[in-house]
């Protein structure tokens, strides 16, 4: 079975085919660092307005590459993250879903986080301890399992990342923060 996974819950659009049978076929990623760092820090509608001008065509290059005219079921990303980002992969998946006549499955970001070393050549035995740092989330939980999950902490306010780019931007550094910080440390 070949799934089609579309990533679009901020400021990177993500598109990639994985088999259940050989695993990853191929993947595609636009970065739109360039477009935010004009402002600092990721514009939601700039984000949108980008993912629907670059999504449809990762698409297409990633099934082209992956050597299939449609996918057996489509994945996306429904959140959290980005209204407007959330909504245009959410709008192309349906969309294809219908015209491909094939299932439409919601993925919760988080939990795709989680589960991302599962797609690994070695992946962890259950259960394991992961850190996730994306977007306005820092958690630290433990997976006992596939929807068995238990938060052992969490960020009170915004994720590791914006708390650099934050910071980078007080000190006049330019976007993203991390990278620029990390040799200052």
């Amino acid at each position: 079975m070949n799934v089609l996974g579309i990533e679009t819950s901020c400021d990177e659009t993500g598109v990639a085919v994985y088999s259940t049978e050989t695993g990853l076929v191929a993947d595609a990623l636009h970065s739109q660092v360039d477009l935010h760092a004009v402002y600092g820090g990721v514009v939601p509608e700039i984000a949108s307005r980008d993912h629907i001008r670059r999504l449809l065509p990762l698409v297409q290059q990633v099934l082209d590459e992956a050597g299939i005219e449609k996918p057996d079921a489509i994945a996306y990303t429904a959140g959290p993250g980005l209204v407007g980002a959330l909504m245009v992969g959410s709008g192309l998946a349906n969309g294809l879903g219908l015209a491909w006549d094939c299932p439409v499955v919601p993925v919760h970001h988080m939990e795709g986080h989680l589960l991302a070393p599962m797609l690994e050549p070695e992946p962890p035995s259950f259960p394991f301890v992961a850190l996730l740092v994306s977007g306005g989330h820092s958690m630290l939980v433990q997976v006992d399992g596939i929807g068995r999950y238990h938060l052992l902490g969490d960020s009170v306010d915004d994720a590791v990342g914006e708390a650099f780019d934050k910071t980078a931007k007080m000190l006049g550094l330019p976007y993203p923060g991390g990278p620029q910080l990390t040799p200052l440390a």
